[in-house]
C-alpha cells in the first residue's frame, strides 16, 4: 500500500469500519502464517500463533501510531509470538526432564513432498532439509530470525531491520555472521557423517 492509503486502513481499521479488519486478516493471513511456521515447523502451531498475532493486532491498534508500516508491524507480533512459543517450550522441555522420562520419539517435523518422483530423491531431499532446519534452529536467535526473514520470507534488509528494532547494517552482520556459523555447523555435520 502507498504511505497515504495505508493511513487512512489504518484509520478505517481504528474506527472499526464493518469489514475492514477481515480485510486485513486476508491481506496478511498468508505471510503472517508463513512467517510462524518457518519458526515453529508445525502447521497446526502455526496456525494458533498466526491466530493469536491477529487477537494481538487488533487489541493493540489503539495504540499503532504508524512509525514503520503496517505490515512491519504485524510481522513483528508474528516473530515475537513465535519466538515466545518456542521459548516456552524449551522451558517446559528443561523441567520436563525432571518430571517424566526421556523419551526418544522422532521430533522432526515432516516437509513438503519435493518435486522429483524418486523415492530415493525425496528421502535425501528431506534429509537434508532436516539437517539444514536443524542448524538454522541451533543459531542465535536473533541470527536465526535474521536469517529466516531473509531467507525464507525473502523479507527486505531493510524490513527485517524494523521488525527486530534494529539497524540495516545490524541485520546484514546477523546474517553474513548466522551463514559463517551456519556453514561451520553443515562442515562439521558432513564431516563426521559422511
Amino acid at each position: 500500500m502507498v504511505k497515504e492509503e495505508e493511513k487512512q486502513f489504518v484509520e478505517r481499521l481504528k474506527s472499526e469500519c464493518p469489514g475492514v479488519f477481515k480485510e486485513l486478516v486476508d491481506l496478511h493471513r498468508n505471510r503472517v502464517l508463513n512467517v510462524c511456521y518457518r519458526f515453529l515447523h508445525n502447521r497446526a502451531d502455526a496456525e494458533d500463533v498466526a491466530q493469536d498475532v491477529f487477537v494481538e493486532v487488533y487489541r493493540s491498534l489503539p495504540e499503532f501510531r504508524g512509525g514503520a508500516q503496517l505490515s512491519t508491524w504485524i510481522y513483528r507480533i508474528a516473530v515475537t509470538k513465535s519466538l515466545d512459543l518456542i521459548r516456552r517450550r524449551n522451558r517446559k522441555k528443561r523441567f520436563g526432564i525432571f518430571h517424566a522420562p526421556l523419551r526418544m520419539e522422532a521430533l522432526v517435523e515432516q516437509v513438503p513432498a519435493p518435486r522429483s518422483f524418486s523415492p530415493i530423491a525425496r528421502l535425501e531431499d528431506r534429509e537434508r532439509s532436516r539437517i539444514l532446519q536443524q542448524a538454522v534452529d541451533s543459531l542465535p536467535e536473533s541470527q536465526k530470525t535474521a536469517i529466516t526473514l531473509s531467507k525464507y520470507e525473502g523479507v527486505s534488509y531493510h524490513e527485517i531491520a524494523d521488525i527486530m528494532g534494529t539497524t540495516v547494517s545490524s541485520v546484514e552482520s546477523l546474517i553474513h555472521r548466522g551463514m559463517e556459523n551456519l556453514r561451520k555447523k553443515l562442515y562439521r555435520y558432513y564431516r563426521r557423517n559422511l
